[in-house]
């Protein structure tokens, strides 16, 4: 029950670095190997007569991600906030590349392909915004409370990133970013007649965005009622709501899943959940969804820390709030998608689900998690130390009066 709690409660032991956050990382980058492997073995199969195809990747992209984690732990922060403007400057441009020379998967044109492998710019998008109003609302914190204009500065940034992604099209990864954008301002004290302007707004933005495209139309639809059309517009979600039913308590067992067979399309990414369930049933997804969760909570923890100690720590802070919205988001979205709670968006489960560029720009956002944490440690320390000696000098009064 003590180490439990400990997932949940932030250490403040001498320890330099978040010792938790690194456990749930870690776990769940196993079990997300383990799935994956289970998940992918028949479309290994049929593509290459290998098994194991997708695994093998998979192994490779965790050690790519424990490689720049132990790589940027030793990065200053500052380094982030000098370069903000050049990380924004260079995602825009991947996502601009991607319209001109991208590589068309299942109707869609998200990847760039470089050399053997595809890299999907619109992940990394999400972090570079996350660092660009991070630093925004360090240099412009009294604007953003006060005044319209500069709550609505940053939208036009939003702006450009979502004509960007709408046009590949990308409506997950437009919606994440925009609800990280519109939490780190929420964050920041923003008017919250802005805020209700803006909302009604977006959100007669993606209705009409959503009635336009009879793709997305299908979805919704399909959304509504899976059942009236489960071999065409609801097929996804009819198998996943299968392998759900399927999986009861326990499971059927890792490997046992029959979803997995060619029935479930992306069973190892975007419905990796779905084969979750069936294998280790409710005891299993509950496991997974405590580990992502105590993930965001970390990440909140971190970020509130860092926002106490004031300056130079606050666009760091910001940083981890935008982080963990992030994360909530994009792991309540997945899981309600694969459940049938919400629509399908194509967004994978953070650090378990298949795929090169979504496990690396998470894996980059853990890595900032873990510095962002250690300089806090190192900043309050200090501040423990002065507390220390107040309160041995208050000690030594009350012996000296006694």
């Amino acid at each position: 029950m003590q180490k439990l709690r400990a997932l949940f409660t932030f250490d403040d032991s001498n320890q330099p670095y978040d010792k938790p956050l690194l456990v749930i990382v870690l776990l769940l980058m196993c079990i997300g190997m383990v799935i994956v492997a289970s998940a992918s073995i028949p479309e290994g199969i049929a593509l290459s007569n290998d098994p194991f195809r997708f695994l093998k990747r998979q192994a490779l992209y965790v050690f790519i991600c424990l490689t720049l984690i132990a790589g940027i732990v030793n990065v200053p922060f500052s380094f982030w906030y000098k370069r903000q403007m050049l990380i924004l400057i260079l995602s825009l441009t991947a996502l601009l590349a991607v319209l001109v020379i991208g590589t068309e998967v299942n109707g869609s044109i998200r990847w760039l392909r470089l050399g053997p492998v595809n890299v999907q710019p619109s992940e990394f998008a999400k972090l570079a915004i996350v660092i660009f109003l991070a630093s925004y609302l360090v240099r412009r914190q009294e604007e953003v409370v006060d005044t319209i204009k500069g709550f609505i500065k940053p939208l036009v940034v939003l702006s450009l990133f979502s004509i960007m992604l709408l046009l590949q099209p990308d409506l997950g990864s437009t919606v994440v970013i925009v609800v990280v954008m519109m939490g780190m301002l929420f964050i920041a004290d923003a008017k919250l007649v802005n805020f209700i302007a803006i909302i009604v707004s977006l959100l007669a933005v993606i209705v009409a965005l959503v009635v336009m495209s009879p793709y997305r139309m299908a979805r919704v639809v399909g959304f509504l009622d899976p059942w009236s059309d489960p071999f065409g517009r609801s097929y996804q979600l009819t198998q996943s709501l299968m392998a759900f039913g399927r999986g009861g308590w326990f499971g059927q067992g890792l490997g046992n899943s029959v979803q997995k067979l060619e029935y479930l399309p992306e069973a190892h990414t975007d419905f990796i959940m779905a084969i979750l369930a069936e294998e280790l049933g409710f005891i299993g997804v509950s496991i997974v969804i405590i580990l992502e969760f105590a993930l965001v909570y970390r990440a909140f923890s971190i970020g509130k820390r860092a926002l106490a100690l004031k300056t130079p720590l606050v666009f760091a802070g910001y940083v981890a709030i935008g982080i963990a919205i992030w994360f909530f988001f994009q792991t309540a979205v997945n899981i309600g998608a694969a459940s049938g709670i919400a629509p399908t968006k194509g967004l994978t489960l953070p650090l378990v689900s298949y795929g090169g560029s979504s496990l690396i720009s998470i894996a980059i956002a853990v890595a900032l998690l873990l510095r962002i944490d250690f300089e806090t440690r190192i900043a309050a320390s200090p501040l423990r130390l002065k507390k220390s000696d107040s309160k041995k000098k208050a000690l030594e009064s009350k012996t000296d009066e006694q």
